[in-house]
C-alpha cells in the first residue's frame, strides 16, 4: 500500500487549498492562538563560560523556572550540522520507510505521533538510534550522501558531550554526585535517538501544525532549529514563538526527569509544552525547514 507523504501533498497543493485532515480547529490554529509581535526569549546559557559553577547554576535555574533553554558556544562545529541537512529525492527516502503496520519507530515515515481528533501533522520524518553502538540499525541510515554515517557519528560524539554536561550540572544542582542523574537515566547504555523533521512549504501555514502541543517522553531533548520560525512554547497559558538564536541548541527537559521523584522531589521542573508550527507559519514566504531532535531515553 502506497503511503501519501506530506512532501507529496505540499507539492500537489495549489494556492490556498490543502486537505481538511491537516486543518486544525480554531483553538489550535497558530494563526489565531499565537501572541503576535512578541518572541519568547527563553534563557540563553554560554557553554564556553570558564566559570563552571555559574553555568551549572544557570542550567538549574532555567530547568526549574522554564523547563527549556538555549545553549550557545557548545563546541559542535556548525559545518557538522550543515552536512546533516542534505535532502534526498522522495523515491530514495522511501527506501528507508517503515513497513506498513510496523511497530518500530525507526525509519522514514509520516505519522509518528497518534492523530489528534483525526488531524495530521504537516511533517515527514526520519527516526533512528545513533547510540549505543549495540542498538544501532544501520539499515535505516541513508546511504546518501556517502558521508552520512561518518558525519552522524561525529555529530553524536559532540552531542554526548553536551548531554554529559547537562546531566552533570543538574546532578550537582540537586545535591547529588555529578554522575548520579546520568546513571539513573541508563549511563553509557542510555539510548540516543535522532529524529530529523522535514516540514514542506505550506500554502496555509496559519491553519496547520507540524507537531501538535506535547511534552517529550524522554530525559532530555536537544533540538537543532533553523532560521525558519517554527518552534513555539506555552508560557502562562499563552503560545509564543521562541526567539531563534543562530547556532544555538534548544534544550527541553523531558517527562522522565519530571518523573524522577522521589528521590529527586526537590527538583521542581515546570512542564513546558511546545510544538512546531508548519514551516513559514509567520513569515511571508513559504519555506521548507529541516530540524534535528536528539532524544535521550533509557
Amino acid at each position: 500500500m502506497e503511503l501519501l507523504r506530506v512532501q507529496t501533498i505540499a507539492h500537489e497543493s495549489k494556492d490556498t487549498t490543502i486537505p481538511a485532515m491537516f486543518v486544525r480547529s480554531e483553538t489550535e490554529q497558530p494563526g489565531t492562538t499565537t501572541v503576535k509581535g512578541v518572541k519568547l526569549e527563553v534563557p540563553i546559557i554560554d557553554f564556553s563560560n570558564p566559570n563552571e559553577e555559574k553555568v551549572q547554576n544557570e542550567i538549574m535555574e532555567a530547568s526549574q523556572k522554564w523547563g527549556m533553554f538555549q545553549i550557545v558556544n557548545h563546541e559542535i562545529p556548525n559545518d557538522v550540522i550543515k552536512k546533516l541537512q542534505s535532502e534526498l529525492p522522495q523515491e530514495e527516502k522511501e527506501i528507508y520507510a517503515k513497513p506498513v503496520g510496523s511497530e518500530s519507530i525507526e525509519g522514514y515515515g509520516t505519522n509518528l505521533q497518534k492523530e489528534v481528533n483525526g488531524k495530521k501533522g504537516w511533517v515527514d520524518h526520519l527516526f533512528h538510534i545513533i547510540w549505543p553502538l549495540s542498538s544501532i540499525n544501520y539499515r535505516v541510515w541513508p546511504k546518501n550522501p556517502p558521508s552520512y554515517r561518518e558525519v552522524n557519528e561525529e555529530y553524536g560524539k559532540y552531542l554526548r558531550g553536551v548531554a554529559d554536561t547537562l546531566f552533570k550540572s543538574m546532578s550537582i544542582g540537586l545535591g547529588l554526585e555529578e554522575h548520579e542523574l546520568k546513571e539513573a537515566a541508563g549511563g553509557d547504555d542510555m539510548i540516543y535517538r535522532l529524529k530529523i523533521n522535514y516540514y514542506p512549504p505550506c500554502p496555509c501555514p496559519d491553519l496547520v501544525l507540524g507537531v501538535p502541543a506535547h511534552t517529550d517522553m524522554s530525559y532530555l531533548t536537544i533540538l537543532v532549529p533553523n532560521e525558519v520560525q517554527g518552534l513555539q512554547a506555552s508560557r502562562d497559558g499563552q503560545w509564543y514563538d521562541v526567539k531563534y538564536v543562530p547556532n544555538a541548541l534548544v534544550i527541553h527537559i523531558g517527562d522522565q526527569i519530571e518523573a524522577a521523584s522521589p528521590p529527586y522531589d526537590h527538583l521542581k521542573i515546570n512542564f513546558v509544552f511546545f510544538f512546531f508550527s508548519a514551516v513559514g507559519g509567520r513569515i511571508p514566504e513559504m519555506r521548507r525547514s529541516i530540524t534535528f531532535n536528539l532524544i535521550l531515553i533509557s
